[in-house]
This record gives C-alpha cells, sequence and structure tokens, in this order.
C-alpha cells in the first residue's frame, strides 16, 4: 500500500487541484477584486445589477459570504489531512467542489434572469456539500474532536440562508442574517486568531534578540472570548438592547489588552506577522464603533455593519493566512516578499480609506479610492501567487556542504 506522501506524488492531474488551497485561495482573491470592481461600476454607472438583490445586499453577500466561504473551503481542505493523518482531498472532488462554488457566484449575479429560487439554493448548496466532504474525512479518520467545525459550517449557512430570505423579501442589509454572518466569522477570528497569531509571533521572536514573547493563552483570553461572544450575540440579535453598546465597549476593550499581550509591536520587521496583528485590531475597534455609536457624530452609520470587521478584520487577516499558508505549502519561506508587502500595504490602504469615509462629508471619492486600493492589493495577490496555484510544490535542494 502506497504511503499518504506516496499517493500525493503519484497525482497526474492539474496541480490546480492537487489540494485545496490552491483553487479555493486563488478564486477568493480574485473574486475579492472582481466583486469589488462590479460594485464600484455599479456605483459610477448608476446601472442595475443583473440580480434579483439590491446592489447593496449583492455587494454585501459576496464579499461577506461569497468571499469568505471559499477562504473557509481552502483552509478546511488543506487543514483536515493534518488532523487526520489521512491524503488531502485532491483531483476531480476538488474540482466539482469549487465549480460549485463559481456556479453560485455566476447564479447570484445573474439570478434575475433564474427562477427566484435557483440562485439561493446553488448558493447555499456550496457549504452543505463542503460539510459532507469535511465530515466524511473527519469520521474515516476517527479524528472525533474536530467535528465541532461542522457547527461553525452549518451556522454559516444558517446565516447565509436568513440573509438570502431577507434580501428577497426586505432588504439584507439591515437584518439579521448579516449581522449573524459577520459575528460568526469575527468569532471564528477571534479563536483561531488567539491560537496562532501569539503562536506565529512567539517562533518568529524566539530567533530574535532578546525581549518581550506573546503571553500564553489563559483564563483572561477564554473570558475574553465569552464576553466577547455574548457582546456579538447582543449585537447580531438585539442591536437596540439597552446592554448591546455597554457590552461591546467591554468587549473592545479587552480585545486591545488582549492583543497587547502578543508583543505585535516587535514583528514590524516581517510583515507577514506584523499584518495579523494590524488584522486583529480592528476587531476591537469594531466593537469600540458599536459601543460609540450614539454617542460620536458620525459612529451611528459606521456601528451598524462596521467596516472596521468586514473590510479590517475579515479581509486583512484572512489575506493574511491565504498568504502565509500558500507560501508555506508551496515550500517557499516564510517570509514576505516585496510583493507581499505591497499586497498587504494596498488592501491595508483601502481599509484605512473606508473607514474614514463612514465619518468625512464627502464620501463618494474616498468610497471609490477605497475600493481602488483594495481591487489593486487583491488583484495582485491573485496575479503574483498564480505560480504557487498552478505549479508544483518547491523541492528543496540539500544543502551538500
Amino acid at each position: 500500500m502506497k504511503t499518504t506522501s506516496q499517493q500525493r506524488r503519484a497525482y497526474q492531474g492539474p496541480v490546480i487541484f492537487s489540494i485545496g488551497f490552491r483553487p479555493f485561495f486563488f478564486a477568493a482573491g480574485l473574486w475579492a477584486a472582481v466583486a469589488m470592481l462590479v460594485w464600484v461600476l455599479y456605483l459610477a454607472t448608476g446601472l442595475e445589477l443583473p440580480s434579483r438583490m439590491s446592489g447593496v445586499d449583492w455587494h454585501l453577500h459576496e464579499l461577506v459570504f461569497g468571499y469568505t466561504s471559499a477562504v473557509i473551503a481552502g483552509f478546511l481542505l488543506t487543514a483536515v489531512p493534518n488532523w487526520t493523518g489521512r491524503m488531502p482531498v485532491m483531483g476531480w472532488p476538488v474540482a466539482a467542489l469549487a465549480g460549485l462554488w463559481l456556479a453560485g457566484r455566476v447564479a447570484m449575479l445573474f439570478s434575475l434572469y433564474l427562477p427566484p429560487l435557483v440562485a439561493p439554493i446553488i448558493d447555499l448548496s456550496f457549504i452543505v456539500v463542503l460539510a459532507l466532504i469535511i465530515a466524511r474525512e473527519i469520521i474515516a479518520g476517527k479524528n472525533w474532536r474536530n467535528l465541532k467545525v461542522l457547527i461553525i459550517l452549518a451556522l454559516i449557512g444558517f446565516a447565509n440562508g436568513i440573509f438570502h430570505y431577507e434580501a428577497y423579501t426586505t432588504a439584507g442589509y439591515d437584518g439579521y442574517g448579516i449581522r449573524v454572518g459577520v459575528a460568526l466569522i469575527i468569532m471564528l477570528i477571534m479563536v483561531v486568531g488567539g491560537r496562532i497569531i501569539p503562536s506565529f509571533t512567539r517562533n518568529w521572536l524566539m530567533r530574535q534578540p532578546t525581549g518581550r514573547l506573546p503571553a500564553p493563552m489563559g483564563n483572561f483570553d477564554k473570558a475574553t472570548m465569552v464576553l466577547s461572544g455574548i457582546a456579538l450575540l447582543l449585537w447580531a440579535v438585539f442591536p437596540e438592547a439597552a446592554a448591546t453598546r455597554p457590552m461591546a465597549a467591554l468587549a473592545g476593550v479587552l480585545n486591545l489588552i488582549r492583543l497587547g499581550r502578543w508583543a505585535g509591536d516587535r514583528t514590524f520587521k516581517e510583515p507577514l506577522l506584523a499584518i495579523l496583528h494590524i488584522g486583529f485590531f480592528f476587531i476591537p475597534y469594531g466593537f469600540l464603533t458599536i459601543a460609540a455609536g450614539d454617542i460620536l457624530p458620525g459612529w451611528s452609520r459606521a456601528s451598524q455593519i462596521p467596516h472596521a470587521w468586514t473590510a479590517g478584520a475579515i479581509g486583512l487577516v484572512t489575506l493574511a493566512m491565504l498568504t502565509r499558508t500558500s507560501l508555506g505549502h508551496s515550500g517557499r519561506p516564510l517570509a514576505a516578499t516585496k510583493t507581499v508587502t505591497a499586497i498587504y500595504a494596498l488592501v491595508l490602504l483601502g481599509v484605512l480609506t473606508r473607514i474614514a469615509g463612514e465619518f468625512l462629508p464627502d464620501v463618494e471619492p474616498l468610497l471609490h479610492a477605497a475600493a481602488t486600493f483594495w481591487i489593486f492589493g487583491f488583484g495582485l495577490f491573485a496575479v503574483a501567487f498564480i505560480p504557487i496555484f498552478f505549479r508544483p510544490r518547491v523541492q528543496k535542494v540539500p544543502n551538500l556542504r
């Protein structure tokens, strides 16, 4: 019987479908740029999108549920083999799943020309099929403790379903679906990021001159996540409740303290690490935006669906993981090149410009500038990483000296 590594080497299909991160990270980066370009053209020309959703609903759906579902698929299909010890899903199942995701994007954009339920069914079926594939792998590998990931997929699928219903009956942009979806993804970043960011930072800092190291996971982190979860639940389900803004303020302060314990100030020589800390910063900032919504001028609009969360935390942290995972799993050094640094800088500029647009009176030029930075950043990622996605893993040459 062939070993897992032998089976991987025996794979003769297209490289892009040899492991999950390749097609889905490429698709996520490309779609982040294309969907934003479509949105800007819609705003600039005033033309109606050929979608049954309103323009703003389509924009929110595609950059929260569409983009993020590709990121999650690429991450899980790449991580599950490490959990189970089984060879990764590869070949036609990955191609078919990627095709289903793409069909969802096309159907959502052109849903006006389809029967009412076709686009939602295609879009929602992606998470269902992904969950079935992940469940099969986890069960076959008897990796029972990671079955909880299916709960996360189910909840995100449920939030997506609510959004579809609200978008087709009233409006999705101020409904429960989008808030629940964003809250789930932010909570996921807090849990996963709370483990990998200090871990990656510690590993890198151990090779640097002596200095402060990230604090280990402890009761403070657990308490912060519990209270943050309550704050997110209140914001998602009871946004106008009296307790929502005070809980958001508390969660914001606690997450700022938590982030400060990770020694991020020592990582700016390595953008591959620094961007994780910068991206995570927008989580407490988003909480504080919600808390100040009724107090500071301009913050009420910003607190509805904070771009600090959607563009800042979700956009930057997922971009950081797209680049880091792609470099590591393709055999390349875990260090930011000038191109990778430029990608981070462009998207960060887009985030900062978009957030500024929530508080300044003449918003349209800032919206266009923010979108331009975002498009060039994710577009550069998709193009620059083509060799990683479409070519075999780099084989390290042994040092014979």
